[in-house]
Order: C-alpha cells, then structure tokens, then sequence
C-alpha cells in the first residue's frame, strides 16, 4: 500500500481537551494538533458559524452492509460496506453477522478474516466482527430469522479461530450459569444483551458476570414497566455503555435522550443493512428481502429490519434531538472506542491513527481521511 503523505486540515478541531481553533498534522497518524497563535483555550463547544468543523472519524460497531452488498454474502461484501460507509464519515467498524445456519455464519466470518487481510485504503477499518447472534431468544428475534442455536465453547472456538470477534449479542436467559458469559470475557471479546426477555434480575446477574453493553437498546429486548422491569430497566440503572439508532425510527428522540441522561457511554450504531447508501428498494438482510422506502427497512410485515442509516445522518439527528454538539460526536467517535478500549482512534491526539472526518456548519461531510487517507466521497448519498 501507497504510503499517504503529510498532510493537514485546519478548522475548530474536537480534540479530548474540548475545541480549539487550529491545524491538524497527520500522515497515518496524527503528527500534531497546533492551535491557531490567537486562540483562546479550549471550548466545551464549537461556534458552527465559524469554518469547518474536525472531528474524530466516526466508529460504527453494528453494521450489516451497504452498497447493496450484505455482510452474510461473504466474499467482497465487506470491502463493499468499508468502502460506502467510509463515504459517510466511518473511519472504523465491526462487519456484524445474521442469525443463520452455522456454515452460513463461518462463510462470512471468513470473508471478514479475508478482508481484514486484503484492506483497502480508503475505506473504513474493519476491526472484527459483531455476532449478532444465533444465541438470540426466539421470543425476541426481531428481524432476526428463526436459526437460533444453542451456544457452546466448542463452537466459540472455532469461530474465534475464523476471524476475531469483538463483540457478541446474546439473551442471558438462555445462558441460566453464565458460563458462556464468562468464556467468552475471558477471551477479551465485549458480551452485549440484546434480543433477550430476560427480567430485571438475569440482566444484572449478566452484568455482574461481565456482560457490559446492550445491543441497539430498547429495541428487540423486555423494556422498563414499574413493577416488572425488564433489560431496559438494568441497563437505565447499571450501563456504563450501551448501543442505539438514532434513525429516530428505531427510538423516540424523547426516549433517546433519556438513554443520554442515563448512561454515560451511549454511543451511536446505524444496524445498517444493504439498503445503506442505496435508492429505495428490495435489498438482502441474512436469508431475507427487505424493503427500504421512507428512510426506514422493513420486512414484508412491516417489522423494522435494520436501517439505512449512516453516521453522519446519525450525527445530525443527535444534534435534531437536542445533544450538544460535543456530545453527539462522542456518541459517534470516542464513545465507541472506548468501549472496545481503543486508545489511539475515536481522538484527535497525537500519535492516534489519522481517522478523521471534516464537516461544514450544517454537518455535512466535507472531506473523510482513513488512516492518512482521502476518501473519495463524490458518490455519497
């Protein structure tokens, strides 16, 4: 690969400080970050009507494709996601799997490990793999198809010598010992509740046993009722992370802002299917059809089926809720990085990889770099 050469942006750059006036240096990584001679220190947030705006490059650790192509296709499907959600801001991301026969999963958990190998620059970092799934409650599928299997340390195994999982979505109920919890916490890989009914008490018991996120949160999982409080309800009580759209279709902004007040590492996903930086119209998710139409994608019942969100639309819409500026790009950038305990993306700091994403006033992407990088953006939807 072509090394990148130095380059620099300048503008009101997010840094872990807060906001300054500056120049950004970088090759791969970030050479320095050079406040402008008069500025002032630091700002919590930015002035918008000041230039541009340089922010962290966004991390999308939930995403089932783009570009028409779908991560359980296997073959160049993911450089195909990489390539059109980098477009869009995602410097970063975790390739995430369907619930599906066992063949069908390692198909893909292949075509990750290959194309990890093969990177392309230019495009987002793909960093593992999410499992989403097959150890699902079938009570709470979603959009999830009915291959549910029974979890074991066997099959663990062999996944994990496929391609690196990062993060793995499971209902604890179906995991009564937490055993599996344990195992797989054990191989440093995040353990998320999601599609769970468990009650109040299982969440938490997953918790204690090393469960520390929840997968696109309120969504697909027993909710927050007074008297019988489900994984809502120990997430809103216990989280120090957790996962949500904010397509503003998955989840009332009302209740997304809850989630904000609630836990402190909310941080943004998109659940983005095929449809992804497509036009309206029939795309593959896993096994199934869905139908993108209206900004939202369906099944043939209606049923939500993942999204066609990408993060900068993601962005914007934190910020339509009401989150500051300063917190929508945490959401986005550092939040997610920090619960895969990244130290060097998510922060523009030196020595950090060159992931950044530029934006005007109105938070339109302007310009992506990956790794030093220019994307080319032109076709961005």
């Amino acid at each position: 690969m072509t090394a990148p050469r130095v380059n620099s942006v300048s503008g009101q750059i997010f840094t872990p400080q807060g906001w300054i006036t500056g120049t950004l240096d970088f090759d791969q990584r970030i050479a320095s970050v050079r406040a402008a001679q008069a500025a002032t220190n630091a700002t919590p947030e930015p002035c918008r009507s000041e230039g541009n705006l340089v922010v962290p490059g966004f991390i999308d650790l939930h995403v089932h494709g783009g570009a028409g192509r779908d991560v359980m296709q296997g073959g160049d499907a993911i450089d195909c996601l990489a390539k059109i959600h980098a477009r869009h801001g995602t410097t970063a991301l975790l390739a995430t799997t369907m619930t599906a026969p066992v063949p069908e999963i390692e198909v893909a958990l292949q075509a990750v490990a290959d194309a990890m190998v093969a990177a392309k620059p230019g495009a987002a970092t793909v960093l593992g793999v999410h499992l989403e799934g097959p150890f699902l409650n079938r009570e709470r599928l979603g959009a999830q198809p009915d291959f549910v299997t029974r979890a074991s340390h066997e099959l663990i195994d062999r996944w994990c010598s496929i391609a690196p999982l990062r993060v793995v979505t499971l209902a604890p109920e179906l995991d009564p010992n937490m055993q599996l919890i344990g195992d797989l916490v054990a191989r440093g890989i995040r353990v998320q509740i999601g599609h769970s009914a468990a009650d109040y008490d299982t969440a938490r018991a997953a918790m204690l046993a090393g469960s520390t996120g929840f997968t696109h949160l309120f969504n697909a999982m027993s909710g927050m009722h007074h008297r019988e409080p489900g994984v809502v309800a120990a997430a809103l009580a216990h989280a120090e992370f957790a996962e949500i759209i904010p397509d503003l279709l998955h989840v009332h902004p009302g209740v997304l802002r809850a989630a904000a007040r609630a836990i402190p590492g909310l941080y943004a996903v998109t659940d983005g299917t095929a449809a992804s930086g497509m036009v309206d119209g029939e795309y593959r998710l896993g096994r199934q059809w869905v139908h993108k139409c209206a900004g939202g994608v369906r099944l043939a019942d209606g049923t939500l089926a993942g999204s066609a969100l990408t993060m900068d639309v993601a962005l914007a819409n934190l910020v339509k809720t009401g989150l500051t500026l300063t917190r929508a790009v945490r959401m986005v950038s550092t939040g997610p990085a920090d619960y895969l305990g990244l130290e060097d993306r998510g922060r523009l700091q030196r020595g950090a990889w060159a992931d950044l994403v530029v934006l005007d006033q109105e938070l339109r992407v302007t310009a992506v770099f990956a790794k030093g990088v220019q994307v080319d953006i032109a076709d961005a939807a």
